[in-house]
């Protein structure tokens, strides 16, 4: 009933009101007289937000033409000079900013950006000294350790250079059975499976996998798929076909997968 009164900015009826109803809520014993206190504290949040709705706290806005107007002054623009002659121009305000505007402005909003922290120490600032340069003691090298590493690095060198020989001497047989096959029944393929897997042992199939891999990265032999869309191996008519692929660039590398359960 008293809404506008209690809206008034001068009034104050609001707070009294809100002081009775909190001397009224200390003698509450039945739950409707609750729920009336209830229903009275919405109506009175309702005010309260209404009448700050209605306050004017007087702050001005931010005003861009007025703040860059201010920037070109502080920048030291010069609107004497101006191109009498510039129709497109009319009724807006021109200027000619001197050569170092940009600058000036740049150092003055250097002074409101964030720095870096400075480094300090975390148990105060301290000097420390160099350390002290310990005098070297040269030991006599003994004439034994020094023969057995110099003899270490041949040693391992030797057993890479026989280890490289025997897988090239292993890839020249299998190509050379292969050629022999070839040579003697030129219309059978031979499977791809068949030749490589060993049935007694896995790991030799695995190493005869590895060895056939070179013979087709060098173009020695080549892979086709027969009607049954498995794997056939054939080596390569001439060295003129090898020459083919290294020219065009012919070159079909897959990683395959075998498991042992597979092998069996």
């Amino acid at each position: 009933e008293n809404r506008e009164d209690m809206l008034s900015s001068k009034s104050n009826r609001l707070t009294e009101a809100l002081e009775e109803a909190n001397k009224l809520f200390s003698g509450v014993s039945c739950a409707r007289e609750a729920a009336l206190d209830a229903q009275f504290l919405v109506l009175a949040s309702n005010l309260g937000k209404e009448k700050a709705n209605e306050l004017h706290s007087q702050m001005t806005s931010f005003d861009s033409l007025a703040f860059a107007e201010d920037l070109l002054t502080f920048m030291g623009i010069n609107r004497i000079e101006v191109e009498e002659n510039d129709s497109d121009s009319e009724g807006i305000p021109g200027g000619y900013l001197p050569s170092n505007a940009w600058h000036k402005l740049g150092e003055e909003t250097e002074k409101y950006f964030r720095r870096a922290p400075s480094f300090h120490y975390m148990l105060g600032s301290f000097k420390s000294d160099p350390p002290v340069p310990r005098q070297r003691i040269e030991r006599q090298k003994k004439a034994t350790g020094g023969e057995e590493k110099r003899a270490m690095p041949a040693q391992l060198k030797k057993m890479e250079e026989s280890h490289q020989e025997a897988t090239e001497k292993e890839v020249e047989r299998i190509l050379g059975l292969l050629q022999t096959h070839f040579k003697n029944d030129p219309d059978t393929p031979i499977s791809f499976f068949d030749l490589v897997i060993d049935p007694n042992s896995f790991a030799r199939t695995v190493e005869n996998i590895f060895h056939v891999s070179f013979i087709i990265r060098d173009g020695l032999a080549r892979l086709k798929l027969d009607d049954d869309k498995l794997p056939i191996i054939e080596p390569s008519k001439d060295n003129k076909g090898k020459e083919d692929d290294h020219s065009t660039g012919v070159r079909n590398q897959a990683v395959i997968s075998l498991s042992h359960r597979e092998w069996k």
